[in-house]
C-alpha cells in the first residue's frame, strides 16, 4: 500500500467516523439530550434569522440572506419538531415496524426529513412571505456623531405617500432616498415630505425608501428605511 492511499484511508476513516458521532447524537434520545439539541438548534434558529434579517435592512441586494433567514426561521420549528417528536418516533418505528412500508420510513426517516426541511428553506427563501421578515429601521450616524439629531418619522401610504418627522431636533433638512435616487426633500420644520409609489424602487422585501436626517453640510446624521405595505 503507498502513502497516498493509507493517507486516503485515514481521511475516509476520520470522516466516516465524525458521521458516526454525529448520528449518534441526533439520535441520542433521552430527555436531557431531546431538550439540549432542540434549545441548541432554536438559539442558533433565532440567531439566523435575526441577524439576516438586520443585515437586509441595511445591505438588501444581499440575495443570499434571504436563505440564512428562511434557513433560521424555519429551523425555528423544524429543530423542536424533529428532535422531540420525529426521531423519538423514528426509533419506536424501527424496533417494532413490520410492515416493508413502515420499515423503509423509519430507515429513511433522517432522509426525508432533511428533504422536506430543505425544501421549505428553499421556498420561503424564494418566496419571501411577510410572516418571515423583521422590519428594522437601521440608523446611521453618518460621520457626523458630534450632532444629535432626533425625530419620529411617521408615514401615512396612501396616494401620495407622505412622511413627516414629529419632535425633530438637531436637523437641517430631510432627504428621501430610493435605489439610489432622491425622490423628496424638504428643508423646513415640521419637514413633511409627498412622493408617488411609481417613484420608489422595488426590493425583495418589497417597495423601500430611506427617510434620512441631514445637517447642513449635506451629510446623513440619521436615517430610517420604510418598507411600503402591499396593497
Amino acid at each position: 500500500m503507498t502513502e497516498s492511499q493509507s493517507n486516503e484511508q485515514g481521511i475516509r476513516w476520520y470522516a466516516g467516523q465524525a458521521w458516526r458521532d454525529l448520528l449518534s447524537v441526533y439520535y441520542a434520545n433521552t430527555l436531557t439530550w431531546r431538550w439540549l439539541k432542540s434549545g441548541a438548534l432554536v438559539f442558533m434558529a433565532f440567531f439566523l434569522w435575526t441577524g439576516s434579517s438586520v443585515l437586509l435592512s441595511v445591505k438588501p441586494d444581499w440575495t443570499p440572506l434571504y436563505y440564512t433567514m428562511a434557513y433560521g426561521f424555519v429551523l425555528l420549528v423544524w429543530g423542536p419538531l424533529t428532535h422531540l417528536v420525529v426521531v423519538p418516533l423514528t426509533i419506536r418505528l424501527r424496533r417494532t415496524a413490520q410492515h416493508p412500508i413502515t420499515q423503509t420510513f423509519a430507515r429513511n426517516s433522517g432522509k426525508i426529513n432533511l428533504s422536506i426541511f430543505f425544501v421549505f428553506v428553499v421556498i420561503f427563501g424564494t418566496l419571501t412571505p411577510g410572516i418571515m421578515l423583521l422590519n428594522f429601521s437601521p440608523t446611521d450616524d453618518g460621520g457626523a456623531g458630534e450632532i444629535e439629531a432626533s425625530g419620529d418619522v411617521v408615514c401615512e401610504f396612501e396616494s401620495p405617500i407622505s412622511c413627516r418627522v414629529e419632535n425633530a431636533q438637531g436637523i437641517d433638512h430631510v432627504v428621501v432616498t430610493s435605489g439610489g435616487e432622491v425622490i423628496a426633500t424638504d428643508d423646513d420644520p415640521p419637514f413633511e415630505v409627498e412622493f408617488e409609489r411609481a417613484d420608489i424602487g422595488d426590493t425583495r422585501t418589497g417597495l423601500q425608501f430611506r427617510v434620512e436626517f441631514r445637517n447642513e453640510n449635506d451629510e446623513t446624521i440619521r436615517q430610517f428605511v420604510r418598507t411600503v405595505p402591499a396593497e
